[in-house]
Protein backbone atom coordinates (compact mmCIF):
# COMPACT_ATOMS: atom_id res chain seq x y z
CA UNK A 1 0.00 0.00 0.00
CA UNK A 2 1.30 3.44 -0.67
CA UNK A 3 2.00 6.10 2.21
CA UNK A 4 2.09 9.55 0.85
CA UNK A 5 3.74 11.75 3.36
CA UNK A 6 1.69 13.64 6.34
CA UNK A 7 4.00 15.66 7.97
CA UNK A 8 1.70 16.99 11.29
CA UNK A 9 3.07 19.54 13.83
CA UNK A 10 5.66 18.00 15.86
CA UNK A 11 3.31 18.08 18.94
CA UNK A 12 0.79 15.82 17.13
CA UNK A 13 2.60 13.21 16.29
CA UNK A 14 -0.06 11.15 18.81
CA UNK A 15 -2.52 10.02 17.49
CA UNK A 16 -5.13 10.82 20.22
CA UNK A 17 -3.58 14.04 20.41
CA UNK A 18 -4.43 14.44 16.67
CA UNK A 19 -8.08 13.20 17.19
CA UNK A 20 -8.82 15.46 20.08
CA UNK A 21 -7.12 18.70 18.00
CA UNK A 22 -8.82 18.05 14.99
CA UNK A 23 -12.23 16.99 16.33
CA UNK A 24 -12.87 19.02 19.36
CA UNK A 25 -10.67 22.11 19.57
CA UNK A 26 -10.69 22.64 15.28
CA UNK A 27 -12.50 26.37 14.34
CA UNK A 28 -14.27 26.62 11.64
CA UNK A 29 -16.65 29.07 10.59
CA UNK A 30 -20.08 27.56 9.99
CA UNK A 31 -20.60 27.34 5.93
CA UNK A 32 -23.73 29.07 4.75
CA UNK A 33 -25.72 26.07 4.48
CA UNK A 34 -29.75 26.17 2.68
CA UNK A 35 -31.40 23.24 4.09
CA UNK A 36 -33.16 20.99 2.32
CA UNK A 37 -35.45 18.27 3.56
CA UNK A 38 -36.15 14.77 1.10
CA UNK A 39 -38.63 12.42 1.67
CA UNK A 40 -37.42 8.40 1.87
CA UNK A 41 -38.95 5.34 0.29
CA UNK A 42 -40.14 4.20 4.05
CA UNK A 43 -41.95 7.72 4.56
CA UNK A 44 -39.11 8.93 6.80
CA UNK A 45 -37.04 12.43 5.91
CA UNK A 46 -33.43 13.23 5.52
CA UNK A 47 -31.74 16.91 6.15
CA UNK A 48 -29.64 17.64 3.30
CA UNK A 49 -27.35 20.58 3.86
CA UNK A 50 -26.20 22.44 0.86
CA UNK A 51 -23.71 25.20 -0.09
CA UNK A 52 -22.64 26.61 -3.20
CA UNK A 53 -19.64 27.46 -4.85
CA UNK A 54 -21.16 30.41 -6.28
CA UNK A 55 -24.31 32.32 -4.21
CA UNK A 56 -27.53 30.64 -5.23
CA UNK A 57 -29.85 33.59 -6.33
CA UNK A 58 -32.87 31.89 -4.29
CA UNK A 59 -32.37 30.69 -0.57
CA UNK A 60 -34.94 27.24 -1.14
CA UNK A 61 -32.38 24.85 -2.26
CA UNK A 62 -34.88 22.85 -3.94
CA UNK A 63 -34.36 25.86 -6.43
CA UNK A 64 -30.91 25.29 -6.45
CA UNK A 65 -28.76 27.58 -8.81
CA UNK A 66 -29.93 27.58 -12.36
CA UNK A 67 -28.10 25.63 -14.49
CA UNK A 68 -25.86 28.55 -15.42
CA UNK A 69 -24.89 28.95 -12.16
CA UNK A 70 -24.28 25.93 -10.78
CA UNK A 71 -20.75 24.15 -10.78
CA UNK A 72 -20.34 21.30 -12.77
CA UNK A 73 -19.63 18.56 -10.05
CA UNK A 74 -21.23 18.30 -6.79
CA UNK A 75 -19.52 16.27 -4.10
CA UNK A 76 -21.59 14.31 -1.33
CA UNK A 77 -20.38 13.92 2.29
CA UNK A 78 -20.88 11.48 4.83
CA UNK A 79 -20.27 12.13 8.63
CA UNK A 80 -19.53 9.63 11.09
CA UNK A 81 -21.15 7.58 13.88
CA UNK A 82 -23.46 10.41 16.22
CA UNK A 83 -21.88 13.53 13.89
CA UNK A 84 -23.76 15.92 11.74
CA UNK A 85 -22.77 18.80 9.37
CA UNK A 86 -21.55 20.90 11.65
CA UNK A 87 -18.88 19.12 13.02
CA UNK A 88 -15.39 20.77 12.66
CA UNK A 89 -14.49 17.88 10.00
CA UNK A 90 -17.35 18.68 8.19
CA UNK A 91 -17.46 22.39 8.01
CA UNK A 92 -13.26 22.44 6.90
CA UNK A 93 -14.28 19.81 3.90
CA UNK A 94 -17.22 21.99 2.50
CA UNK A 95 -15.68 25.23 2.81
CA UNK A 96 -12.44 23.94 0.89
CA UNK A 97 -14.42 22.17 -1.49
CA UNK A 98 -16.75 25.17 -2.56
CA UNK A 99 -13.00 27.78 -2.58
CA UNK A 100 -12.60 25.28 -4.79
CA UNK A 101 -15.22 25.64 -7.12
CA UNK A 102 -17.88 22.15 -6.16
CA UNK A 103 -21.04 22.69 -4.79
CA UNK A 104 -21.32 20.46 -1.75
CA UNK A 105 -24.07 18.78 0.43
CA UNK A 106 -23.46 17.50 3.35
CA UNK A 107 -26.43 14.70 4.70
CA UNK A 108 -27.55 14.28 8.25
CA UNK A 109 -27.81 10.66 8.91
CA UNK A 110 -31.63 9.96 10.13
CA UNK A 111 -32.34 11.22 13.73
CA UNK A 112 -28.82 13.50 13.05
CA UNK A 113 -30.01 17.40 11.91
CA UNK A 114 -31.36 18.16 15.49
CA UNK A 115 -34.52 16.44 15.72
CA UNK A 116 -35.53 12.86 15.83
CA UNK A 117 -36.62 11.00 12.15
CA UNK A 118 -40.20 9.28 11.49
CA UNK A 119 -39.53 5.96 12.30
CA UNK A 120 -38.68 4.10 14.80
CA UNK A 121 -35.23 2.81 13.76
CA UNK A 122 -32.42 5.19 13.37
CA UNK A 123 -29.16 4.43 10.68
CA UNK A 124 -26.90 2.12 11.72
CA UNK A 125 -22.89 1.45 9.51
CA UNK A 126 -24.17 -0.76 6.85
CA UNK A 127 -27.32 1.23 5.87
CA UNK A 128 -26.99 2.64 2.15
CA UNK A 129 -30.00 2.60 1.25
CA UNK A 130 -30.21 6.08 2.29
CA UNK A 131 -27.33 7.24 0.02
CA UNK A 132 -28.57 5.90 -2.54
CA UNK A 133 -31.88 8.03 -1.85
CA UNK A 134 -29.31 11.08 -1.52
CA UNK A 135 -27.49 10.35 -4.93
CA UNK A 136 -30.56 10.07 -6.78
CA UNK A 137 -31.38 13.54 -5.79
CA UNK A 138 -28.77 15.15 -6.58
CA UNK A 139 -28.17 13.26 -9.74
CA UNK A 140 -31.21 15.20 -11.02
CA UNK A 141 -29.76 18.34 -11.14
CA UNK A 142 -25.80 17.02 -11.64
CA UNK A 143 -24.35 15.32 -14.29
CA UNK A 144 -21.42 14.56 -11.74
CA UNK A 145 -21.05 13.87 -8.44
CA UNK A 146 -18.50 12.46 -5.84
CA UNK A 147 -18.70 11.04 -2.36
CA UNK A 148 -16.74 11.93 0.45
CA UNK A 149 -17.05 10.04 3.76
CA UNK A 150 -15.47 9.90 7.18
CA UNK A 151 -15.12 6.78 9.58
CA UNK A 152 -19.13 5.11 9.51
CA UNK A 153 -19.48 7.27 6.33
CA UNK A 154 -16.82 5.98 4.64
CA UNK A 155 -17.99 2.88 5.74
CA UNK A 156 -21.31 3.58 4.15
CA UNK A 157 -19.39 5.18 1.12
CA UNK A 158 -17.39 1.77 0.26
CA UNK A 159 -20.06 -0.43 0.98
CA UNK A 160 -22.41 1.10 -1.36
CA UNK A 161 -19.56 1.96 -4.18
CA UNK A 162 -19.18 -2.26 -3.56
CA UNK A 163 -22.58 -3.28 -3.90
CA UNK A 164 -23.44 -1.23 -6.62
CA UNK A 165 -20.41 -1.79 -9.19
CA UNK A 166 -21.13 -0.30 -12.30
CA UNK A 167 -24.00 0.43 -11.54
CA UNK A 168 -22.93 3.03 -8.48
CA UNK A 169 -24.60 6.76 -9.35
CA UNK A 170 -21.15 7.83 -8.28
CA UNK A 171 -18.28 9.09 -9.89
CA UNK A 172 -15.91 8.80 -7.23
CA UNK A 173 -15.49 8.61 -3.68
CA UNK A 174 -12.65 9.22 -1.29
CA UNK A 175 -12.73 8.42 2.76
CA UNK A 176 -11.23 8.89 5.73
CA UNK A 177 -10.59 6.79 9.36
CA UNK A 178 -12.79 3.40 7.80
CA UNK A 179 -13.46 1.10 10.40
CA UNK A 180 -13.77 -1.31 6.86
CA UNK A 181 -14.07 -4.06 9.59
CA UNK A 182 -16.53 -3.04 11.94
CA UNK A 183 -16.21 -6.15 14.19
CA UNK A 184 -12.82 -6.03 15.03
CA UNK A 185 -13.45 -1.92 15.05
CA UNK A 186 -15.88 -2.41 17.79
CA UNK A 187 -13.10 -4.65 20.33
CA UNK A 188 -10.92 -2.26 19.51
CA UNK A 189 -12.79 0.78 21.00
CA UNK A 190 -13.17 -0.89 24.03
CA UNK A 191 -9.43 -0.59 25.11
CA UNK A 192 -8.72 1.33 27.52
CA UNK A 193 -7.06 3.75 26.07
CA UNK A 194 -10.40 4.41 24.02
CA UNK A 195 -12.76 4.63 26.60
CA UNK A 196 -12.97 8.36 26.83
CA UNK A 197 -14.14 8.51 23.18
CA UNK A 198 -16.03 5.47 23.91
CA UNK A 199 -18.06 6.91 26.69
CA UNK A 200 -18.96 9.56 24.70
CA UNK A 201 -20.49 7.93 21.84
CA UNK A 202 -22.63 5.78 24.17
CA UNK A 203 -23.68 8.82 25.55
CA UNK A 204 -25.36 10.31 22.84
CA UNK A 205 -26.76 7.18 21.39
CA UNK A 206 -28.39 6.62 24.89
CA UNK A 207 -30.03 9.88 24.48
CA UNK A 208 -31.26 9.40 21.11
CA UNK A 209 -33.14 6.20 22.53
CA UNK A 210 -34.49 7.58 25.11
CA UNK A 211 -36.08 10.26 23.23
CA UNK A 212 -37.49 7.84 20.58
CA UNK A 213 -38.98 5.48 23.38
CA UNK A 214 -41.06 8.70 24.35
CA UNK A 215 -42.50 9.38 20.87
CA UNK A 216 -42.93 5.20 20.72
CA UNK A 217 -44.32 4.76 23.80
CA UNK A 218 -44.24 0.43 24.79
CA UNK A 219 -42.26 -0.17 22.33
CA UNK A 220 -38.48 0.51 22.96
CA UNK A 221 -37.52 -1.00 26.70
CA UNK A 222 -35.15 1.72 28.23
CA UNK A 223 -34.82 0.00 31.57
CA UNK A 224 -31.13 -0.47 32.63
CA UNK A 225 -30.13 1.83 29.20
CA UNK A 226 -28.03 3.62 31.46
CA UNK A 227 -25.98 0.84 32.50
CA UNK A 228 -24.93 0.33 28.60
CA UNK A 229 -20.90 1.07 28.34
CA UNK A 230 -20.30 -0.47 25.12
CA UNK A 231 -21.37 -1.04 21.22
CA UNK A 232 -21.95 -4.35 21.69
CA UNK A 233 -24.53 -3.83 24.13
CA UNK A 234 -26.04 -1.29 22.67
CA UNK A 235 -26.28 -3.16 19.41
CA UNK A 236 -27.19 -6.23 20.75
CA UNK A 237 -30.03 -4.24 22.44
CA UNK A 238 -31.05 -1.98 19.52
CA UNK A 239 -29.61 -1.61 16.80
CA UNK A 240 -29.25 -5.38 15.62
CA UNK A 241 -33.27 -5.99 16.56
CA UNK A 242 -34.57 -2.41 15.30
CA UNK A 243 -32.83 -3.17 11.55
CA UNK A 244 -33.22 -7.31 11.13
CA UNK A 245 -30.17 -8.42 12.21
CA UNK A 246 -29.71 -11.19 14.50
CA UNK A 247 -27.88 -9.63 17.21
CA UNK A 248 -24.59 -6.95 17.33
CA UNK A 249 -21.98 -9.67 15.87
CA UNK A 250 -24.53 -10.31 12.99
CA UNK A 251 -24.91 -6.98 12.50
CA UNK A 252 -21.42 -6.31 12.15
CA UNK A 253 -20.46 -9.08 10.03
CA UNK A 254 -22.76 -8.06 7.56
CA UNK A 255 -22.34 -3.96 7.74
CA UNK A 256 -18.60 -4.53 7.30
CA UNK A 257 -17.64 -2.53 3.62
CA UNK A 258 -15.01 -5.01 4.04
CA UNK A 259 -16.46 -7.69 1.89
CA UNK A 260 -17.69 -5.89 -0.89
CA UNK A 261 -13.90 -3.82 -1.50
CA UNK A 262 -13.13 -6.15 -4.58
CA UNK A 263 -16.39 -5.59 -6.23
CA UNK A 264 -15.85 -1.34 -6.61
CA UNK A 265 -15.78 -0.13 -9.87
CA UNK A 266 -15.32 3.57 -9.59
CA UNK A 267 -12.34 5.06 -8.71
CA UNK A 268 -12.12 5.10 -4.66
CA UNK A 269 -9.67 6.23 -2.25
CA UNK A 270 -9.26 4.86 1.55
CA UNK A 271 -7.00 6.36 3.82
CA UNK A 272 -6.32 5.95 7.61
CA UNK A 273 -3.60 6.37 9.52
CA UNK A 274 -1.44 3.61 11.26
CA UNK A 275 -1.83 5.93 14.56
CA UNK A 276 -5.85 6.02 14.30
CA UNK A 277 -6.41 3.70 17.97
CA UNK A 278 -9.78 3.54 16.60
CA UNK A 279 -9.11 0.71 14.03
CA UNK A 280 -7.33 -2.47 13.76
CA UNK A 281 -5.28 -3.82 11.48
CA UNK A 282 -7.80 -5.32 9.06
CA UNK A 283 -9.82 -2.12 9.13
CA UNK A 284 -7.11 -1.30 6.50
CA UNK A 285 -7.19 -4.51 3.58
CA UNK A 286 -4.49 -4.97 1.43
CA UNK A 287 -6.56 -4.63 -1.76
CA UNK A 288 -6.18 -6.36 -5.58
CA UNK A 289 -8.92 -3.53 -7.03
CA UNK A 290 -7.33 -1.69 -9.54
CA UNK A 291 -10.51 1.42 -8.78
CA UNK A 292 -9.30 1.30 -4.64
CA UNK A 293 -6.67 2.71 -3.69
CA UNK A 294 -5.30 2.16 -0.36
CA UNK A 295 -3.23 4.71 1.93
CA UNK A 296 -1.67 4.48 5.53
CA UNK A 297 0.06 7.50 6.53
CA UNK A 298 2.25 7.06 9.55
CA UNK A 299 0.43 10.00 11.45
CA UNK A 300 -2.78 11.36 11.62
CA UNK A 301 -5.01 9.56 14.13
CA UNK A 302 -8.88 9.40 13.67
CA UNK A 303 -10.06 12.35 11.70
CA UNK A 304 -7.38 14.06 12.83
CA UNK A 305 -4.84 14.85 9.71
CA UNK A 306 -4.01 18.65 11.40
CA UNK A 307 -1.77 20.37 9.30
CA UNK A 308 -0.07 24.03 10.91
CA UNK A 309 -2.58 26.00 8.66
CA UNK A 310 -4.67 26.20 5.63
CA UNK A 311 -6.65 23.05 4.43
CA UNK A 312 -6.41 19.93 6.70
CA UNK A 313 -4.76 16.74 5.09
CA UNK A 314 -8.11 15.10 4.32
CA UNK A 315 -8.78 18.32 2.32
CA UNK A 316 -5.52 18.33 0.32
CA UNK A 317 -5.79 15.21 -0.21
CA UNK A 318 -9.44 15.05 -1.84
CA UNK A 319 -8.88 18.07 -3.76
CA UNK A 320 -5.67 16.52 -5.58
CA UNK A 321 -8.13 12.62 -6.12
CA UNK A 322 -11.20 14.52 -7.39
CA UNK A 323 -9.42 16.71 -9.59
CA UNK A 324 -7.48 13.90 -11.10
CA UNK A 325 -11.25 12.05 -11.40
CA UNK A 326 -12.69 15.20 -13.05
CA UNK A 327 -10.01 15.40 -15.44
CA UNK A 328 -10.02 11.56 -16.64
CA UNK A 329 -13.72 11.69 -16.79
CA UNK A 330 -14.15 15.01 -18.79
CA UNK A 331 -11.38 13.72 -21.34
CA UNK A 332 -9.21 16.20 -20.84
CA UNK A 333 -5.80 15.61 -18.64
CA UNK A 334 -4.27 18.75 -19.54
CA UNK A 335 -7.08 20.28 -17.95
CA UNK A 336 -5.65 22.89 -15.34
CA UNK A 337 -5.42 22.16 -12.20
CA UNK A 338 -8.11 23.19 -9.37
CA UNK A 339 -8.18 26.38 -7.69
CA UNK A 340 -6.31 26.05 -4.44
CA UNK A 341 -8.12 27.22 -1.25
CA UNK A 342 -6.28 29.95 0.99
CA UNK A 343 -7.02 29.96 4.56
CA UNK A 344 -6.07 32.07 7.06
CA UNK A 345 -4.23 29.97 9.93
CA UNK A 346 -6.71 28.41 12.67
CA UNK A 347 -6.80 28.85 15.88
CA UNK A 348 -7.25 25.94 18.24
CA UNK A 349 -10.06 26.87 21.09
CA UNK A 350 -8.60 27.27 24.54
CA UNK A 351 -8.80 24.15 26.67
Amino acid sequence: MPRHEYSPPLLLRNGHLNTIVGGRLRRVPPPDYARERIDTPDGDFLDLDWAFASKPKTSKPESGNTPADRARHAVVIAHGLEGNSDKPYIRGMVRTLTQAGHDVVAWNFRGCSGEPNRQLHFYHSGATDDLDTVLRHVRTRYDHVALVGFSMGGNKVLKYLGEQGDRALADAGVTFSVPCDLTTSAEVIERRENRIYLKRFIRSMQAKVAEKASLFPGLLDTEGLEKIVSFREFDDRYTAPLHGFRDALDYWEKASCIHVLEDIRRPALLINAQDDSFLSPSCTPDSDNPYLEVDTPRFGGHIGFVTRRGPYYTERRTLEFLARIWSERDGRRDRPKAKQPQFAEEQPAAT
